[in-house]
């Protein structure tokens, strides 16, 4: 039975992921390090297995109805977990930004922001006092009409959707529509509505032309689609959406980064006429505090809208001291370069988890365990010392903080260490230590002490010399102004700089059609893979191989089985019943839906008959490659 006044975490038995039944013991109320080499298992062990169990036993306490509205990760694989109290994480994510997203509305600075010009603001002779909501470009009383609170108006043309007019629907001249299934469907729509779709685009009359792609109408039709050899495709419903409804959809609503960023293609953005990008109604912009309107404070970077918080009367010196006090861990975190407007996906994924930190100060939460994923990740080393004292200051708070890193200056600032390796994936999984920093010099296998206490020069590498010169620029964007470099090609080179100091957004504007780039491959580090079906092979291309390899067998060129066949995404060769994912989600009468394999493939994801196809040597079965 659990001591209630033992002072540790006690994990037993954690198998999640490479993890080989760890047993560790983390002392709660200190700063701990998660280290270890990428892959080792750190993140397996601290979010996996420790915040997942957190996790799981709060879903526990919640009602079975709201549990259902909830997503759970299930729980871990961990034998027991004892002294664990209820922890909050702070991981480097991107919950699917939007347009409307910003720095203040991450950090809830917008709405102290919108209180003090709510109660405290100038306003003109006879205006009504409006409320804080008024001030929002997120609400309907205080978006700008014409462009619905997002400060641009996107337009298209028929020469942005259809750039080569000599094609026809079916030849793809509607280059805005959706590839796959779904362009398809809008072909077939467009063919039963009677429209020419074997037609250059060029030929078809004005009006077709401008209905295909401007109409707002969206008319309901039966498709009959053509048989596939394969399978048999029934009659269905379909719905037309007109290109530029399907681009202005896409743009706004998508929480796939990479269908906005195609969609964009297809539009041309300016500043809203009637706000000037304040996304704001009039009423709102007449409001000023200081002088200034409630868009031009937030346009100011935090540290100069500090300085622009002056009170003048109570209300207005009790919403500033607010408003000052809730900037302030900001700007301890390095942050103070960013404006309230500042969209989120601008932002890195390192800037959003400290905002995240920044506002967790405010939270007033004690005695529970903040687990962190590489809070210095983008942070310059000038900045380090800051984080450290955040990180204290959220354990004298009263809480554990667990934090996952690589920066060998936060981990010296660490008051207890825990290694895991001593290699990554089946050479890792392993605690290696778990006590005192200084005590891992005495762990001769891992790699984190190799690094940790060897303070040797490191030796410097031969300079090779540039074969040309790239030219960036002038560059005004964030907080660049007119900004130009040189960039040496044929040689590696670092850019270096604080945080904020403009680095990614002057590497940003590198594109192809710079003299001297034949190709752009820009690798960064959002999140791979854009749906749950994506996985190492599919991402990258390997199962493309493994697909033409099954193709290629002799049982399969008998029975008429193509490339597309060994797919668990399309219809064919996959289960029907869990359509290629493996499993299937068990609705429960008043408790949360809960996932189980297959009944049907258990799990294979394929029907029985692709299964039925193998090959010699390694990797007989579909099964070896799922």
């Amino acid at each position: 039975m659990h001591d209630p006044h033992d002072p540790y975490v006690r994990v037993r038995g954690a198998r999640e992921h490479n993890l080989k039944g760890v047993d560790v013991d983390i002392p709660r109320d200190v700063l701990t390090v998660f280290t270890g080499v990428s892959g080792s298992g750190k993140s397996s062990l601290a979010f996996g297995t420790i915040y997942a169990e957190a996790q799981r036993r709060y879903f526990e306490s919640v009602a079975p109805y709201a549990r259902r509205l909830i997503h759970q990760v299930g729980a871990p694989k961990v034998g027991e977990i004892t002294g664990l109290p209820p922890a909050v994480s702070l991981q480097q994510r991107r919950s699917a930004p939007t347009s409307r997203s910003s720095v203040g509305t991450v950090t809830n600075l917008s709405n102290s922001l919108r209180m003090l010009f709510s109660r405290a603001g100038d306003y003109p002779p006879g205006a009504a006092r409006l409320d804080s909501d008024a001030f929002s470009p997120n609400t309907a009383v205080g978006a700008c009409p014409e462009c619905h609170g997002l400060g641009q108006v996107h337009r298209t043309t028929e020469e942005l959707l259809v750039p080569d007019p000599s094609l026809s629907i079916r030849e793809g001249a509607i280059a805005a529509w959706p590839g796959a299934w779904q362009g398809k469907n809008l072909r077939d729509i467009l063919d039963a509505l009677g429209h020419d779709v074997d037609r250059p685009w060029r030929e078809l009359p004005a009006d077709q032309r401008e209905w295909i792609l401007f109409t707002d109408e969206q008319p309901v039709v039966t498709v009959h689609p053509v048989r596939d050899a394969d399978r048999i495709q029934r009659p269905y419903q379909g719905t037309y959406m007109s290109a530029r409804r399907y681009v202005l959809k896409t743009f706004s609503d998508s929480k796939s980064p990479t269908l906005r960023v195609r969609a964009e293609r297809f539009l041309t953005s300016a500043p809203c006429p009637a706000c000037g990008g304040s996304r704001l109604r009039p009423e709102a912009l007449a409001v000023t505090f200081a002088g200034r309107t409630i868009a031009e404070l937030a346009a100011l970077p935090l540290t100069d809208l500090a300085g622009c918080l002056v009170a003048g009367d109570e209300t207005a010196r009790v919403l500033t001291e607010d408003l000052t006090s809730r900037i302030a861990p900001v700007l301890e975190l390095g942050l103070g370069y960013l404006s309230l407007d500042r969209s989120t996906p601008t932002l890195s994924a390192g800037e959003l988890q400290r905002l995240r930190l920044a506002t967790q100060l405010r939270s007033g939460l004690f005695g529970v365990v903040y687990v962190l994923d590489e809070p210095s990740a983008g942070l310059h080393p000038a900045d380090t010392e800051a984080l450290l004292t955040v990180l204290e200051r959220l354990k004298s708070s009263g809480n554990s903080v667990f934090v996952v890193e690589h920066h060998l200056d936060v981990v010296r600032g660490a008051d207890w260490l825990v290694d895991v390796g001593p290699n990554a994936g089946e050479h890792g999984g392993e605690v290696l230590h778990s006590g005192p920093v200084a005590e891992l010099a005495s762990v001769p296998q891992s790699a984190t002490a190799r690094f940790l206490f060897d303070r040797s020069p490191t030796a410097v590498r031969q300079v090779r010399t540039a074969r040309a010169q790239l030219k960036v620029g002038p560059v005004t964007r964030h907080n660049l102004r007119g900004v130009t470099a040189e960039f040496p090609l044929g040689v590696f080179t670092a850019v270096t700089g604080v945080s904020g100091s403009g680095k990614s957004t002057l590497i940003g504007e590198i594109t192809e059609d710079l003299a001297g780039v034949e190709r752009l491959v820009s690798v960064d580090q959002k999140p791979i893979g854009r749906t749950p079906r994506s996985n190492l092979a599919t991402y990258t291309g390997l199962f493309d191989v493994v697909r033409r390899v099954f193709a290629a067998t002799e049982e399969a060129q008998t029975r008429g089985y193509g490339v597309g066949r060994f797919s668990f995404n399309v219809a064919g060769g996959r289960c029907e019943t869990c359509q290629g994912e493996g499993f299937v989600s068990v609705e429960l009468l008043f408790l949360p839906s809960t996932y189980a394999p297959c009944p049907d493939c258990g799990g294979d994801r394929y029907n029985p008959e692709t299964l039925q196809v193998r090959r010699t040597g390694a990797g007989t079965s579909l099964r070896c490659w799922t």
